[in-house]
């Protein structure tokens, strides 16, 4: 009998839902992955190589090439500068006050101490009739304090002198009195009597004249104080009395009146500017300067100035450094008076000369300069298809020349347009 039909159960063994899997043939692709990898490493190695060796492929045309060659390096700097009037004298307010009168325009030829304009301001003008009560005031009591004090000395004086007679009236009692009494014709209690009155006469008229030196320095110092007020108050009352005569605005110089468009009616304020004074005939020359040329300008550096088609003798007369936007100001004049036919505001064309002209290679100034600092540069090969990075060394500069101090010879080609397109490559290659 079976162990089924025993009734004996069989375990469960999942052998009836296994299945043979058939093995895939993969082990050697990840071989063949590597070795394609490693082929295009190989290949963007060698496109990187031959790109550095062959070098960057540019249009000649869009290069701008110089040639290096001896010659003559002019140490000097262009510039644009622009004719100002020697002098300029402005108009600021000492007073403010409203505009009752205008008297001039702008643009008009002016001399000095001339009325501009006529202000007024009520309050100052009551200021000054004040200070002039007040210094009234102060004139009568220091003329009353004068008074007391010479009344006082005459009173003193006679006063001195009647103790001065008594006391020699008792001088000469005395003597008399002494003579007496060694004669015996009068006692000794009289003598010392006469004595007594004697010394009071002599310590009353010490102590007058102490008296009459202190009370007189007493009112001699108030008296000076007194004066010294007056000084002050009298000052005061100039200065108030100044500031109504500036309301008259006045040309400091003559010249020319520019800026000036004050309107009758209006209000000015003090400190306000109202124009200025230019002087006529006179200029000076103004200029902005790179700031690299900053450490070699100085005062007294000669320059010359195009105008009208001739050239006119300058010198820096003064500079400003201060840089702003990479540039600073320098101001230059004229060596033989400024030039006829030159107006305010008019633009020239001038050379400032830095240094003495010197025998060498030079190589016309380009912006690459900018992008390696001097550096370096690429020159061209002889054949010019190509151009390769060189080391230079660089002297003085102009804003058309530069020095070249080693890294080149005469007759080297140099691309000396910017640089910032292909300033990493070593080499390149010229279409």
């Amino acid at each position: 009998m079976s162990e089924a039909e025993q009734g004996v159960v069989q375990p469960v063994t999942g052998a009836a839902m296994d299945e043979a899997v058939v093995r895939k043939r993969w082990g050697r692709r990840p071989l063949w992955l590597a070795g394609m990898a490693g082929a295009t490493i190989l290949l963007a190695g060698a496109g990187w190589w031959y790109s550095q060796s062959a070098g960057l492929r540019v249009a000649a045309s869009e290069l701008q090439i110089a040639q290096a060659q001896t010659g003559t390096f002019s140490d000097e700097v262009i510039l644009r500068a622009t004719a100002q009037p020697a002098q300029s004298v402005v108009l600021d307010l000492v007073e403010g006050g409203r505009v009752d009168e205008v008297l001039a325009k702008d643009g008009d030829k002016v001399q000095a101490g001339q009325v501009l304009a006529r202000l007024s301001n009520p309050q100052r003008q009551l200021d000054l009739l004040a200070r002039k009560s007040d210094l009234a005031q102060q004139y009568a009591n220091l003329s009353s304090t004068r008074e007391q004090l010479e009344a006082g000395r005459s009173e003193y004086r006679r006063r001195l002198s009647d103790l001065a007679l008594k006391l020699k009236q008792q001088e000469r009692q005395f003597k008399r009195d002494a003579a007496l009494a060694a004669q015996g014709f009068i006692s000794a209690a009289a003598l010392e009597d006469s004595r007594d009155k004697l010394e009071q006469y002599r310590g009353d008229y010490a102590a007058e004249q102490h008296s009459q030196a202190v009370e007189l320095g007493i009112k001699e110092t108030a008296l000076q104080q007194m004066q010294q007020a007056q000084n002050e108050l009298s000052r005061g009352t100039q200065v108030v009395a100044g500031s109504l005569a500036a309301l008259s605005l006045r040309a400091p110089v003559s010249g020319q009146l520019t800026n000036f468009n004050i309107q009758t009616g209006s209000t000015l304020k003090p400190g306000e500017r109202v124009g200025r004074v230019d002087s006529l005939g006179s200029f000076k020359l103004s200029a902005q300067v790179d700031e690299f040329y900053l450490p070699r300008t100085r005062r007294g550096q000669q320059a010359s100035v195009e105008l009208d088609g001739r050239t006119v003798a300058a010198t820096v007369s003064a500079i400003n450094p201060q840089v702003q936007d990479g540039h600073f100001q320098l101001e230059m004049q004229f060596a033989a008076g400024s030039p006829a036919g030159l107006n305010s505001g008019q633009g020239l064309d001038a050379r400032l000369q830095l240094g003495a002209a010197k025998q060498g290679l030079v190589l016309p100034y380009g912006p690459f300069v900018n992008d390696t600092g001097g550096a370096w540069a690429m020159v061209l090969s002889a054949d010019g298809g190509r151009a390769e990075k060189r080391a230079i060394r660089i002297g003085r500069r102009s804003q058309t020349q530069l020095e070249i101090l080693d890294g080149l010879k005469s007759g080297d080609k140099v691309i000396v347009s910017s640089y910032a397109a292909f300033g990493k490559y070593q080499a390149l290659t010229l279409n």
